[in-house]
């Protein structure tokens, strides 16, 4: 998921790349629009946006049943080492 949030997030990294690309300069004002490059690039932010909001709140909600889990067997074994520390490690994940 790491992987998959640091290529989502390329948009936002090149941002001011994005924004000087998009904006045309006083040679190119009456070839481009740059009233419709601004909504696409905005559109475009916001759907990169909404994605990664959708992606990390999967995450964590998986992640939380997973927690749910362990600690419902951490209940019927206390004295589980191993599932302790599963436990820590996906509440820390959370």
């Amino acid at each position: 998921i790491q992987e998959l949030l640091r290529v989502m997030r390329t948009i936002d990294d090149r941002i001011v790349h994005e924004l000087n690309t998009t904006i045309p300069t006083a040679s190119f004002v009456g070839k481009v629009d740059p009233g419709q490059t601004c909504k696409e690039l905005y559109q475009s932010l916001m759907d990169a946006h909404t994605n990664r909001e959708r992606i990390i709140k999967n995450c964590i909600s998986q992640t939380s049943a997973v927690v749910k889990t362990l600690k419902e067997e951490r209940e019927k074994a206390h004295e589980d080492a191993a599932l302790l520390k599963q436990l820590r490690k996906e509440q820390t994940k959370v």
